[in-house]
């Protein structure tokens, strides 16, 4: 099948550059010597995991409890919900605990608490990582406080605790306006989390794993001293805030979005498509770096990997996104209703979560259809 027969808007993911961002990554991670848990929240796919874990991942990182439930029924035995725990979601994470190897991350006493509690009262155990805070200030302890060493005590002292570790993830990386600030984050993190691990060994607790993680840092990281983990998501697929951060080029991006042309009026300077906020979410992309990013890039030669300069995705309503173009004379006599745009989504993870499956492509044939994961529980 040609992508032309697709019904819109399609989610598109190109194998062959999908191949080669794994395969990078996990060479990084190797001529590092750490783990590579790749974060499945970006793809939600067992095709793209499993393929993961062929190429040297050990075990994966997944944002909600149903991805963990999905993936573990599929055979993966070994999973981080990087996610400071729900309490509500205790007893569940208790008992998948009971069946694989899945690690929980907590940044407070009460979530220890109530785990402990629970453990107790069903006679399990359960891997836990303590949350720090590496710099982002979303979540995480203060690593120069005296809870963080409270808290490390008590994962040490529960019988019914296997603690993991210190985790963190970069987050503050993506607000980064060139590659010496993104290596700045990165090399925060690194030194945050590892010297928060050597004062913790050195007051004798045992502090197995350093666990960190994101895409722009493990782009652009030389050190991983004291790092024991890495949990990025976003370098399977690439986006076009990566490319706008300056972490990957665009023939690097392997997911994109096909639309159709659904309005185009005789001398106007804009036209309507059938992808909207529900295919591409509303995410507005690094505007402190690049302020024309609009919605997302429209491709002017995909096989070339251009982007058009002179169009712009620039509003999205619910199920419409509307294209503009410098002056109308750009757009005259071109993209007429039914014809198709290539569209490059500011953000992939949050792109891929509105569509139910990858229309997996080589080149302009589609050559297979990979379920996504998508759901609460």
């Amino acid at each position: 099948m040609h992508i032309d027969e697709l019904k819109t808007p399609a989610l598109l993911l190109d194998l062959d550059i999908l191949e080669s961002n794994l395969a990078w990554m996990q060479k990084k991670a190797n001529s590092f010597g750490v783990v590579l848990r790749p974060h499945i929240k970006t793809h939600k796919c067992i095709e793209i995991a499993s393929r993961q874990r062929q190429l040297g991942a050990r075990g994966i990182t997944v944002s909600t409890f149903f991805e963990a439930e999905y993936f573990a029924d599929q055979g993966f035995d070994d999973i981080t919900w990087a996610f400071p725990i729900p309490l509500v979601y205790v007893p569940a994470a208790v008992k998948l605990a009971q069946a694989i190897t899945f690690r929980v991350v907590v940044d407070s006493l009460e979530a220890i608490e109530h785990l402990n509690r629970e453990c107790q009262a069903v006679g399990a155990r359960i891997h836990i990582w303590l949350k720090v805070d590496c710099g982002y200030h979303r979540a995480g302890v203060d690593p120069l406080s005296p809870l963080a060493v409270d808290l490390v005590r008590l994962l040490s002292e529960q019988s019914v605790f296997e603690f993991d570790g210190v985790l963190s993830h970069s987050g503050h990386a993506y607000a980064g306006k060139s590659g010496a600030e993104i290596l700045a984050a990165a090399n925060q993190e690194r030194s945050v989390m590892s010297e928060f691990a050597t004062r913790l060994r050195s007051r004798g607790y045992r502090v197995p794993g350093v666990s960190i993680g994101s895409t722009p840092c493990m782009v652009v990281i030389n050190n991983l001293d004291g790092v024991t983990e890495v949990r990025p998501g976003n370098y399977c697929f690439f986006d076009q805030t990566m490319v706008a951060l300056g972490v990957c080029r665009v023939a690097d991006c392997a997911v994109t979005v096909l639309a159709s042309v659904i309005s185009h009026q005789k001398g106007s300077s804009h036209f309507l498509t059938d992808a909207g906020a529900l295919a591409l979410s509303k995410d507005g992309g690094p505007g402190h770096v690049a302020r024309e990013i609009g919605m997302g890039g429209i491709y002017e030669d995909y096989q070339l990997a251009r982007l058009n300069p002179h169009i712009h995705l620039r509003t999205l309503s619910q199920e419409h996104g509307k294209i503009s173009a410098d002056e109308p004379k750009i757009i005259e006599g071109k993209f007429p209703v039914g014809s198709t745009v290539r569209i490059l989504e500011n953000h992939s993870c949050l792109t891929v979560a509105h569509f139910d499956e990858y229309n997996v492509v080589r080149g302009y044939d589609v050559v297979d259809h990979w379920k996504i994961a998508r759901g609460r529980s």
